[in-house]
């Protein structure tokens, strides 16, 4: 062993050897006989291997009563204000409720000796993330000073009491600060997943209730817009025998019927125009409600696809650039069709409402971002462009794929603007007073990956062209 070179280590090891060499000298600094190393190593490996919280309350009391003969209690603080309340007794176990911490325990961000008690205060690894960091409550009615501000290294969770008549020492206080130390790490990873497993729990009957409550609900609209469409054949049919009759009489009724016939003509129109665009955005809207709120998204932790044969510009692209056309014109866009798009459209295997998204994202992005330019042919232009090509030898030989191209007209990103855009949180350098959250492109690039594919941006002299990649089937 002596003559083999010593390993290469990887540069990204650093941080970590770095901490292994400290925590080794620390060791030797400690110089903890081999009784309280024993001490430690049973406290990790009971630790480990009781999953009950409770279980890991009676472990933080029972190691140093039968591993040293050391009686403590364990006191967890409240959220909400950050009392400490006695948990586990060496003298009763695990109480059924909390109780409230009388003298000598009250929080504290640095050890103290009192009523007969060492009581160490035990503290998380992480800064204050769940919930506010706790304040010392200062014993007034011990008379004792104030205490040290808050410990900027984590928050406090509870303190750890110490029966102390006078046998402890400073090397036995030293040693049960570093036990403290060790139960809040432990400890605090245990109240975050006990917290996660509370919000996936919550999430799931949130899904249940969605489904329940929205999704089920959102189908009776269909329902009332056949009654609305049947309403508006009424007034057809009305307005017809109006004319019929207006066509048959002579004199005033005449005029009367012709005039009843017009007004039912103006109405039915209005009503029909609202109907159609209520239908409209009532689909567009039920799409995306029921593609996002999948109960096997929530089940599983992350976007699951349901997969389906679809021809992408007749079922995904038009219906996206129907429900964006009145914000284009609004913004003076025109909407052009690249000479580039195939007459015939290749199917291919999609999650229609997942993919129905990625476009409207991308409509919805052209809408905020799209910008005047001179163009070659020094006319002004503000214009947002789609279509599609095909791609040879996609990701691998003999695999093609179809890319979707979304050009707006305006300034060229960078490309390494471009593909930032597509992190989450990202948004460009001169968008800060438009509305957005920057995470519309982090979800293309998402759905997109999720599809097997590949996102991209390329910029020209008259703006930007944001596409996706998508493989065509392998029999294509």
């Amino acid at each position: 062993m002596s003559n083999q070179q010593p390993p290469v280590i990887p540069a990204d090891f650093e941080p970590v050897c770095r901490r292994i060499r400290e925590k080794v000298e620390s060791y030797e600094l400690y110089n903890f006989s081999q009784g309280r190393n024993d001490f430690l190593k049973a406290f990790f490996d009971l630790a480990q291997e009781f999953d009950l919280l409770e279980d890991f309350y009676r472990i933080c009391v029972a190691v140093p009563l039968e591993m040293a003969g050391i009686a403590c209690d364990l006191y967890i603080c409240r959220e909400h204000d950050c009392m400490p309340e006695l948990v586990c007794s060496c003298q009763r176990g695990v109480l059924p409720e909390p109780e409230l911490a009388g003298h000598p325990v009250y929080t504290s961000e640095i050890p103290y000796v009192e009523g007969g008690f060492f009581v160490v205060p035990v503290f998380s690894r992480h800064m204050a993330k769940l919930g506010a960091i706790c304040k010392p409550a200062a014993p007034q009615a011990q008379g004792q000073g104030t205490l040290q501000p808050t410990a900027p290294h984590g928050r406090l969770l509870g303190m750890l009491a110490v029966h102390d008549n006078g046998g402890l020492d400073d090397n036995d206080r030293f040693f049960l600060g570093k036990y403290a130390k060790r139960i809040g790490y432990n400890l605090d990873n245990r109240l975050i997943a006990r917290q996660n497993v509370a919000r996936l729990e919550f999430i799931n009957t949130l899904v249940l209730d969605i489904e329940h409550n929205v999704i089920v609900p959102n189908m009776y609209f269909r329902y009332l817009f056949n009654q609305v469409n049947k309403g508006i054949g009424m007034l057809n049919n009305m307005r017809r025998r109006l004319q019929t009759l207006a066509d048959e009489e002579d004199g005033h009724m005449h005029v009367v019927c012709r005039e009843y016939a017009a007004e039912l003509l103006a109405i039915e129109e209005s009503l029909r125009r609202d109907y159609l665009e209520i239908v409209k955005h009532h689909s567009h809207m039920t799409l995306f409600i029921e593609s996002l709120f999948r109960r096997e998204h929530f089940e599983q932790g992350h976007l699951v696809l349901r997969p389906k044969r679809c021809f992408i510009e007749q079922e995904v692209i038009i219906p996206q650039l129907e429900h964006y056309a009145d914000r284009l014109a609004a913004a003076n866009i025109s909407v052009d069709r690249p000479i580039n798009m195939d007459e015939e459209e290749v199917p291919i295997m999609v999650d229609i409402g997942l993919l129905a998204q990625v476009y409207a994202n991308l409509f919805s992005n052209a809408a905020k971002y799209t910008r005047e330019i001179i163009d070659h042919r020094g006319m002004r232009r503000k214009a947002v462009a789609y279509g599609r090509e095909r791609v040879e030898n996609f990701l691998r030989p003999g695999q093609h794929g179809i890319k979707f191209n979304v050009f707006t007209t305006g300034p060229a990103l960078t490309p390494e603007e471009g593909w930032h855009l597509f992190s989450e949180g990202t948004r460009g350098k001169d968008d800060a007073d438009l509305p957005g959250t920057g995470h519309g492109l982090s979800f293309i690039r998402h759905v997109v990956e999720l599809h097997g594919g590949k996102v991209g941006h390329e910029a020209t002299s008259e703006g930007n062209n944001f596409y996706f990649i998508l493989p065509l089937p392998s029999n294509e």
